[in-house]
């Protein structure tokens, strides 16, 4: 499984009385895969799989499957206690995703041994390639991160530390086992354009856009800008949308996925509020996210 162009995560659309909204999710997918999104992360990260019942995750990955339609790959979320995890994966294996983004237990601390041992026993579980997503107290030595890039059903590491120096040597140390060329890494930290350069600078070409999932013109415009080496239109975008998106998203905890649900909403699709323990943007915060789309796309159009 190769990927390219930009990682499309699709929020999770919540209807008025709380529930889940399958028609919306599938016509917020058909978006980004018509707009041309390389691949389809669904229920991760930004879909709020933190707050999404195992129903939930099978649903919403069968959405996702049905709707793209074997146009782009589709991966979805699997983490938690390795009851829980194994658990997700067979679920979403079941709905017919193309892998799994293995997300790393919470509230543990472990040393990287355990980690190794951890993802082996979720990948038992099926037989779907998988990403492991390092963040949090999931942090791998180089050594550990060789060992899982090892085992048979790991395809890719994504990252979520932001430790540049840590994750180049990640990245070498993986690559000096034989057998590694395919291995994919990904930049997975929250609006990723804005460490993109440098972590392509370091052989992660790879990143999952917040921004395609309400902007799809502005993050594919970075993109292509960023692939053809146009660095004028890469700092304009940069200084005009993305520098003041991401101060906006760092005022208040939680952002990284709430402004882009507002967006999602802004740019014509109601996609519902977030759910606890997270917080919907204020109105003046909306305002500004607003204002900030418009500013992208003059840029863009300029």
């Amino acid at each position: 499984m190769k990927f390219q162009g930009v990682l499309f995560f699709p929020v999770t659309p919540f209807a008025a009385d709380g529930s889940l909204d399958e028609e919306r999710l599938g016509r917020h997918i058909e978006a980004g895969v018509s707009a041309g999104a390389g691949g389809v992360f669904v229920a991760c990260g930004t879909g709020e799989f933190h707050a999404l019942d195992p129903d939930e995750l099978e649903r919403a990955t069968r959405v996702a499957v049905e709707t793209t339609a074997g146009r782009v790959p589709v991966l979805a979320a699997a983490g938690g206690p390795v009851p829980v995890a194994r658990d997700h994966a067979v679920r979403v294996a079941r709905a017919g995703a193309d892998g799994i983004l293995l997300l790393p237990p919470y509230l543990v601390t472990a040393p990287p041994q355990g980690l190794v041992r951890y993802v082996e026993e979720v990948t038992a579980a099926t037989d779907l390639p998988v990403v492991f997503y390092q963040r949090g107290s999931a942090r791998l030595t180089g050594a550990t991160a060789a060992e899982i890039a090892a085992l048979p059903k790991v395809i890719g590491l994504k990252d979520g530390v932001g430790d540049i120096e840590h994750m180049h040597r990640v990245v070498r140390a993986v690559r000096a086992v034989p057998g590694t060329e395919d291995f994919q890494f990904f930049n997975g930290l929250p609006t990723a354009e804005t460490t993109a350069p440098a972590y392509r600078g370091i052989g992660v070409g790879l990143y999952s856009s917040a921004v395609f999932a309400f902007a799809p013109e502005i993050a594919l415009a970075f993109h292509r800008a960023l692939s053809q080496g146009d660095d004028a239109l890469v700092c304009r975008l940069l200084d005009a949308f993305y520098g003041p998106l991401v101060a906006l998203r760092d005022e208040v905890p939680g952002y990284a996925v709430s402004l882009v649900k507002a967006g999602v909403t802004i740019r014509g699709l109601d996609v519902g509020g977030v759910r606890a323990p997270l917080l919907d943007p204020t109105p003046e915060h909306v305002a500004r996210l607003a204002k900030l789309i418009d500013r992208g796309l003059e840029a863009v159009a300029a």
